[in-house]
């Protein structure tokens, strides 16, 4: 690989990950209290403790950018547009769902949210998958993880009506 190539190459993968850290970033701003609002909440017994929730969502973020470097990378913008496109579609309901659970103590619109998310999701792995599979492969830990907080998500809403409107 050429020295200009290779550069271009280090820069995009930077801007990916770039991108979905700052999705990162706007999820966190909401959820400066999150630690201490969902100590407060009813949770199911099989809801994981809050602590775990900051690495895994790292790792997540990560494997997200990496999988869309890898798209943009194959070069085909005709055929990478799309996928990519969904994935900052994506990525942005990501955020919004921080802010609608827990800035905005809003467990309905959460759920309604996430509930778009995760096919969109599924839509960004396909996608992904049919240009680069690795891509599509680093996705799946995060559809995964959706689907699971989907689940959560409703679980604690409905133990919490008064303070998840």
């Amino acid at each position: 690989m050429s020295a200009p190539r290779a550069g271009r190459q280090f820069f995009g993968l930077v801007a990916w990950l770039g991108i979905s850290y700052l999705a990162a970033a706007a999820g966190a701003i909401a959820s400066i209290d999150a630690g201490a609002f969902y100590a407060q909440l009813a949770r199911p017994a099989w809801a994981p403790p809050g602590g775990v929730f900051g690495p895994v969502w790292t790792l997540l973020y990560g494997l997200m950018g990496v999988a869309a470097w890898l798209v943009w990378r194959a070069g085909d913008s005709r055929r990478g547009r799309p996928a990519l496109t969904l994935f900052l579609v994506q990525l942005a309901l990501n955020a919004l769902w921080s802010w609608l659970f827990f800035a905005w103590h809003l467990g309905g619109a959460a759920f309604a949210n996430i509930l778009l998310l995760w096919p969109l999701i599924l839509l960004t792995t396909l996608g992904f998958w049919r240009l680069r599979p690795l891509a599509g492969l680093l996705l799946l830990p995060y559809l995964a993880w959706v689907g699971f907080a989907a689940l959560l998500n409703l679980a604690v809403w409905r133990l919490n009506p008064v303070l998840l409107g």
